[in-house]
């Protein structure tokens, strides 16, 4: 299996937001990364952050 061909940064959230090694990340097959990436995405949907407000 290859590794993920994403950008190096791309690859430090993913790991941060996921919270598993970058290593781990960088070697998780692809249906599992992207199914991880969609239920970040339903949680960002129903439970907005702060995040997007504090940027000022």
């Amino acid at each position: 299996m290859k590794p993920l061909q994403v950008s190096a940064e791309t690859a430090v959230k993913l790991a941060a937001s996921l919270g598993v090694p970058l290593e781990h990340l960088m070697h998780m097959p692809q249906h599992i990364l992207m199914q991880k990436i969609a239920e970040l995405a339903k949680e960002e949907a129903a439970n907005p952050s702060d995040k997007e407000g504090k940027s000022e």
